[in-house]
This record gives structure tokens, sequence and C-alpha cells, in this order.
């Protein structure tokens, strides 16, 4: 490498970008980070709720995000830094999944049971037991609030799946912070306040970016990790042709409510509600952060500029997703202002990211996570190195396919299963529970 020359160019500070610039200064490259906002997660990071669990509708999902979860329960020893921080903590509060027919129970613990994932089955006594307060009707398929039916009462009562060992993330934007750190002490620079207007080329490898100042950086590998604006980079990449799942920009609000009275652990564990449409969990302070799980009743808000999308909570929205936990827990009240962030995901046409290589030589993505990969992210960095090792080597990804073997759980990780070529699955999930 030529002095000031990096091995390899990161677009995007986030906790994606942030993991796989680290996971890259560990294979002994020098790494330059890019992020046009202003530190480490402060995009789609931090409007993320954090939660740690491992219910996906295939294998490979299940797999790692099961891995995941040992590098954040290990979160000191994953990072290695040699200085006295603030630390991101996971919480483990355990998780309760709601049955509902996009999710059939047999399907998830037979997944489970294969990746070695721990889990309880609950009927509905079991859930009044362990959730006072919880109103455990079966209220499928979900409705605007603002329908009539969304008020008949239940057709039935719910099961659920317990999963003991999930939980969240304290602080997303810290956790991002957190591995910029640890790829910083190994050499990486991060530059911010940048934007790229342009991705360099020489024949079919890519050779840099330029930034909007001027600058140029000369790279033989570039990652695209832009989340919301990684198919604008892609643009400028010129790549994208062969890519059978796409990618497009979603706007997002989880809003932000006091518990019930008397519940300053915030209801306890996480509870995904798809049968209603939510999703609850424990915030600081005598909180919970409620949000939606895409049901097909509320139209999803595309945008064309992720710069242009609003950041403050709608009204229509708050009401919409707090009325739908209140339904859940007839104890909670529904605020007249309403109080939370939205941020711009990153949203691939099946709800599973790209983690791949593409057709201009050395220029990678870690794209369309959906909203739903930030758990992820510390395994997502060790992906994307052990794969352009591996490509960079020669390796024919697209033919046979990178398997990683999982460090904590023994798992193996078909890679394929991220490719940008991949078929879209009949079955797949296609909402942020992935």
């Amino acid at each position: 490498m030529t002095a000031g020359r990096p091995d390899a160019v990161v677009v995007g500070a986030g906790v994606i970008g942030a993991a796989v610039a680290l996971e890259l200064a560990r294979t002994g490259r020098q790494v330059v980070v890019v992020d046009k906002a202003g530190a480490p997660g402060h995009g789609s990071t931090s409007a993320s709720s954090a939660i740690i669990r491992f219910n996906y509708s295939t294998f490979d999902g299940v797999a790692t995000a099961w891995e995941a979860r040992h590098l954040w329960t290990s979160w000191p020893g994953h990072l290695r830094l040699t200085t006295r921080r603030p630390l991101a903590a996971f919480r483990r509060t355990g998780a309760v999944l709601l049955d509902a027919p996009v999710f059939e129970p047999s399907r998830t613990t037979a997944l489970f049971d294969r990746a070695g994932v721990r889990y309880e089955r609950w009927d509905s006594p079991t859930l009044r037991r362990r959730l006072p307060g919880i109103d455990p009707g079966r209220y499928w398929p979900p409705k605007p609030v603002d329908d009539e039916a969304f008020f008949d009462g239940p057709t039935g009562e719910l099961g659920a799946l317990f999963i003991p060992d999930a939980g969240f993330v304290d602080d997303p934007q810290l956790a991002a912070q957190n591995l910029a750190d640890a790829a910083g002490e190994l050499g990486a620079r991060f530059l911010f306040h940048r934007t790229v207007v342009a991705v360099d080329r020489h024949g079919d490898r890519v050779a840099g970016i330029r930034l909007a100042d001027g600058a140029r950086i000369c790279a033989p590998v570039v990652v695209n990790a832009a989340g919301p604006w990684s198919g604008g980079l892609n643009r400028l990449a010129g790549v994208g042709g062969d890519f059978t799942i796409g990618v497009r920009p979603l706007r997002e609000e989880v809003h932000q409510i006091p518990a019930p009275s008397g519940r300053a652990d915030g209801l306890g564990p996480v509870l995904a509600d798809p049968d209603l449409g939510a999703y609850l969990r424990p915030a600081a302070g005598g909180h919970l952060l409620v949000g939606g799980t895409q049901p097909a009743c509320d139209p999803p808000e595309w945008i064309d500029d992720p710069d242009e999308a609003d950041p403050r909570p709608t009204a229509h929205r708050f009401r919409a997703q707090v009325t739908r936990a209140a339904r859940r827990f007839p104890e909670i009240r529904v605020p007249n202002r309403p109080l939370g962030v939205a941020g711009v995901y990153d949203v691939a046409d099946d709800w599973t990211p790209i983690y791949d290589r593409t057709a201009l030589d050395g220029y990678y993505v870690a794209m369309g996570t959906s909203g739903n990969q930030f758990k992820n992210a510390p395994l997502v960095g060790r992906f994307l190195a052990t794969l352009i090792d591996l490509v960079e080597a020669g390796h024919d990804h697209d033919g046979d396919p990178v398997r990683y073997r999982c460090e904590h759980t023994g798992n193996v990780v078909d890679l394929g299963a991220f490719s940008r070529r991949r078929p879209i699955r009949a079955d797949s999930a296609r909402t942020v529970m992935g």
C-alpha cells in the first residue's frame, strides 16, 4: 500500500459499516470509513429499537442472529478496546412471540431446534400468569385502528413462544461508536460530513471514491454499507444490473410511552405481536418503546430521498401503534402528544439483507438491512471480512457460496442466503420480522 492509500474504503459509519471496518482492520488492512453524518451511528442506527431476537423464517437467518447474540453478551471481549470507554450493554429480558398465522410456531421451533436456540411454549393461561395484565385474545388479522372491526371481540386466545436468551441493546448509537473506537485503535480512519459523489473504476475493477469536497480516495476494495443511501451509491458505481433483489428506503417510526403504573420494568420481556401488528420493548426510566410489524393494513411509507425524511413522529402513526399496544395491555394509556423517533431503513424486496460481492470486482455490499439487522452487525462484519478475503484471493462466491462456521455456536451459515442473485422465496415473511 502506498503512503496514505487505504486497502479498503467503507461507505457508511452506522453499526453495520463500523462492524465491517473493525473486522477488515483485524485482517491487517488499512481502512477508511466515510459518512455524511457527523459521528458513528447517527443515521438509521440511532433510530433502531436494537432488539436481539432469533425468530427468522430461514435457518441461516436464525443461525446468524443466534451467533451474533453471543458477541453482544461478550461485548468487551468482542471489542478488545485497550482504553476504558462507555460501552453499550445487552439487556437479557427474554422475548415473547405471540402466535399468528404468518409465523407458524412449529416451523419456528424446528429452526430453533436445529440452531440450538432455547425456547418455551406457552399457552394462554401461562401468558396471563407470566405477563400480568395481558389480553391474550386472538384478533387476527391486524386492522387499522379507525376500522370499526378493530374493536371486535376476540375469536379465540393466543399461545406464544418465550425465548429466554433474547433482549435488547440499551444504546444502539453507542454500540456503533464502540465498534468505531475498536476499529480506530487498529488504525481505521473515519471521515465525517463527507458525501460520496462518484465511484471510480479501472476497467472491471473498483478504483476508489470521490467526495463532494473534491477529495479522491483510491482503494482496491470499496464496501457499500450506506444504509438507505446504498441504492444511490450502487447507481454511482454502475452496479445492480444482475441483482434479483431490489432495495428501497422506507420511513419507520418507533414511539415511546410511559409503562403502566406500577410497572417500572416496562412489562418485562420484549413482546412481538404480529396478531395485532405491533411490538414492545422495555426502555429506560419506566418507559416502553412501541413499533410496528408492517401489517398489511398499514401502507408502507416508501420515500425517494432519505435526506428529506421527517425525523419527527406523526400523530396518526403514534396513535395506531400505541392503540394496538393498549389493546394487548389495557392498562396502557395513549398519550395525546406523540413522542419517539423516525428513521429510514434500507429495505430489500424480501426483507433479507444483501451481503455480497458485485459484478464490479472489489466492490462489495452490506445493504438491504431492513431495520432488523442491528442485532447481527458484529457478525456481519466477520461475514464481509471473510467474503472479501476469499473473493480477493480468487474464490468464486457466485458459483460456490462461502460457508461461514460460527465460532460460538458451531452453526454453519451459507452466505449464499444473502446473495444479490437469490430468488425471492414464496414463503418469505416479507416483514421486519424476517
